[in-house]
């Protein structure tokens, strides 16, 4: 008798599988057994039931429904979700890490798109050129508009980093080349990795104090959650730039916005506590020109999403060659992920 082929599920909305899986991800997740696709452009708990009967791995991303604790009571032959976005936090509960469920995600896929993000707003502020561009589009005379906006050199600076998870190494290794001073703040980096990337570990109050531009890669936890207030931006130097790309509870909104309106700081901001930002959000307001906004858009890039997609058809192909995956996520690495 002829052994079962394994049975993989895709819990992928319609609009999630044109971004995460190309012709080549698709055809390679085909060959790897039975595969079920969704009926439709969504998916509901009843579709998440139906697809993962005897499944023994599913594909997962953005718009897939969290998974309900007794999930693996239902589907005791499921062994691997393999996440095609990154934080997995809400997808997946502890207590099916503790049934025996294994779990990879796309995290660091994803990092190279937020750690380009973050060097282009730090080089778009020192440079000034959207400045540049606007003054001369309103009529500003030659040299007037090159006097007016200040021009700094990015690898002059001293950058500090809140965070040294996949993003924030992506983005040292980004910034150690340009020559940049960086100061590092994460409880779990040693001073030794450290010394290996290139960056030097530090106390929050003394990245805050000396450094030009501060960007924040840090998990929301109970410690995390709010850690910069006024107290934490008055520490900021006048003229600093405050880089947010990860997660917009890490920062007292009403604090920020009251500094920016002082216009002492800049601010590159790519996540708010009401997403999608309302149309009245004083973020939004023209008046406020030391703050440059985006939708949340820092790890949308064509290229990582399609190698998230790729990503994640590899690690269900090594699961079933009983290969060591290559992205997993420990029931450790759950308490300090994002």
């Amino acid at each position: 008798m002829s052994k079962q082929a394994p049975v993989i599920a895709v819990l992928l909305t319609e609009k999630t599988r044109r971004m995460m899986l190309d012709d080549a991800a698709t055809a390679e997740v085909n060959g790897l057994g039975e595969v079920r696709w969704p009926a439709g452009a969504t998916i509901d708990a009843a579709d998440v039931d139906r697809l993962l009967q005897d499944a023994t791995a599913c594909l997962t991303g953005w718009g897939t429904l969290p998974f309900d604790p007794a999930l693996r009571q239902r589907h005791p032959r499921l062994s691997l979700v393999a996440h095609s976005a990154g934080s997995i936090r809400k997808l997946v509960p502890a207590r099916l890490f503790d049934d025996g469920l294994r779990v990879s995600h796309a995290a660091s896929k994803i990092a190279v798109s937020v750690a380009e993000f973050v060097v282009a707003e730090a080089l778009l502020a020192m440079r000034g050129i959207h400045l540049l561009h606007h003054r001369l589009r309103d009529g500003g005379e030659w040299l007037d508009v090159r006097a007016a906006v200040p021009q700094r050199l990015l690898g002059a600076r001293t950058v500090g980093i809140v965070g040294a998870g996949y993003v924030g190494r992506a983005v040292m290794r980004l910034l150690v080349p340009f020559g940049c001073r960086v100061l590092v703040v994460d409880p779990y980096l040693s001073d030794s990795e450290a010394a290996a990337l290139g960056v030097v570990r530090t106390a929050l109050d003394d990245a805050l104090a000396q450094s030009d531009v501060m960007s924040l890669h840090a998990p929301v936890l109970p410690e995390t959650r709010r850690m910069i207030g006024a107290r934490e931006l008055a520490l900021l130097r006048p003229g600093a730039l405050f880089i947010n790309t990860a997660r917009a509870e890490l920062v007292d909104e009403a604090a920020l916005l009251a500094e920016l309106r002082s216009g002492r700081i800049e601010a590159a901001l790519d996540v708010f506590d009401s997403e999608p930002l309302p149309q009245d959000s004083p973020f939004r307001d023209p008046a406020l020109a030391n703050v440059t906004i985006s939708p949340h858009a820092a790890g949308h890039t064509e290229e990582a999403h399609f190698a998230q997609g790729r990503a994640m058809v590899d690690e269900i192909g090594r699961l079933l060659r009983e290969e060591p995956l290559q992205h997993e996520v420990s029931r450790a690495m759950l308490e300090r992920m994002a």
